[in-house]
């Protein structure tokens, strides 16, 4: 075997939890509430054969070459509207650049703006993905006070004070993974911290769709006049997360950084699949299927939260409003690996919590998914957790 010299960046990073996981829940008669992965019922495979068929006749050569970095245009026509009325924020054609995921927008800012060292403030916990890609880029990651609002802002500003950081990464819509929504004014009051302080803001919003009660809400990036903030969207939840299609919307001149950088990791976002997204968005098509989607996904929800009531050794879950997660705890002190263990015995898996936090530690602390699951699926693998939660408790 070859004795390679490893980049340094990399000594501390193990590779994600989840996907890890996720290996293990390939086993046959396994309950997942592991992934973050829509559900299958909800995956338009039959609409996008028949737009995929329609346009490889139409305009097949042309799909299938080499496209701009910049991305295919008439998707970024679209996604103006697209953003002005589901995100509720102004941007130009020249502030749009479609990406493989939003996954890859966040890699493409950390490329563009950070230095080794650089500080980048975070929720606690976060999306394990990002915190990964946080640190091969080597930032110096700070954790940020939250409540049932979002971020607590007299925390924020007082850690930019002190850390003057680079960039703050948060999820504020249905976060990964609490669910948790933060509210309209801490947005604002974030968007004018950035400018004031100029700091970027990568607003992490693949879920802001999958609301199933409650009013839509403003992002930060519509509260944003001077282009600090970075708005990193995703179709992966709501059409194909094997379409591997999302944006970034934000400055310009960052923009045009984002897209050098683009051109070295894999040239361009593939055309066929930036043109069926187009092609879903000048339909109209999305709605119904986000509405039909979230329907479902809500009784599911629903059908967890009743779940979690009856297991005593759960001291305090999220009941969020939309998303694809809930986070709950057990008491402090104990760890919840011991539970994990033996529910992964009786074929049900979740999440341990403790790699959502940039630190560790809350080893008291796990993440459920219900969107991949039906609901009889979902009553018998809680069924099956209260049964271990309770076995372990004793």
């Amino acid at each position: 075997m070859a004795d390679i010299s490893y980049a340094k960046r990399l000594e501390p990073i193990t590779g994600s939890a989840i996907r890890e996981l996720l290996k293990l829940t390939a086993k046959p008669g396994m309950i997942s509430f592991a992934g973050g992965n829509p559900g299958n019922f909800a995956l338009p495979d039959k609409q996008v054969a028949e737009i995929a068929h329609e346009l490889l006749l139409s305009n097949g050569k042309k799909l299938l070459q080499y496209g701009p970095t910049e991305g295919y245009r008439p998707l970024i026509e679209v996604l103006v509207k697209y953003i002005k009325e589901e995100f509720g924020a102004d941007v130009s054609e020249d502030e749009i650049l479609p990406v493989s995921g939003s996954s890859q927008a966040m890699d493409l800012l950390c490329k563009a703006c950070l230095n080794p060292g650089d500080t980048v403030l975070v929720e606690s916990p976060t999306f394990i993905g990002n915190l990964q890609c946080l640190k091969i880029f080597e930032a110096n990651l700070v954790p940020l006070e939250s409540d049932e609002h979002g971020i607590v802002l007299e925390d924020i500003e007082q850690k930019i004070k002190q850390y003057n950081p680079k960039m703050l990464y948060t999820i504020p819509t249905f976060q990964n993974p609490t669910g948790i929504t933060m509210n309209v004014e801490r947005r604002k009051a974030i968007a004018e911290m950035a400018a004031e302080y100029k700091m970027i803001v990568a607003e992490d919003d693949p879920y802001h769709c999958l609301r199933y009660k409650g009013e839509n809400l403003p992002t930060i990036k519509s509260f944003d006049k001077d282009g600090w903030v970075a708005l990193l969207g995703s179709f992966s939840k709501v059409i194909s997360p094997g379409l591997r299609v999302g944006f970034v919307a934000t400055d310009k001149n960052l923009i045009r950084k984002l897209t050098i950088c683009k051109q070295s990791a894999d040239v361009h976002t593939p055309n066929l699949n930036q043109a069926i997204v187009t092609e879903f968005l000048k339909r109209n098509l999305l709605k119904d299927i986000v509405i039909n989607a979230c329907k479902v996904y809500g009784e599911q929800l629903n059908t967890m939260l009743d779940g979690l009531k009856n297991i005593k050794a759960v001291t305090k879950y999220t009941e969020p409003s939309g998303g694809l997660f809930i986070f709950a705890e057990i008491a402090k002190g104990k760890n919840v690996n011991d539970y994990f263990k033996k529910a992964l015995e009786k074929n049900v898996a979740f999440v341990p919590g403790a790699p959502f936090y940039p630190q560790g530690g809350h080893e008291n602390t796990f993440r459920l998914n219900f969107s991949n699951a039906d609901i009889e699926t979902i009553k018998k693998g809680m069924d099956i957790l209260k049964e271990v939660f309770d076995e372990q408790g004793e």
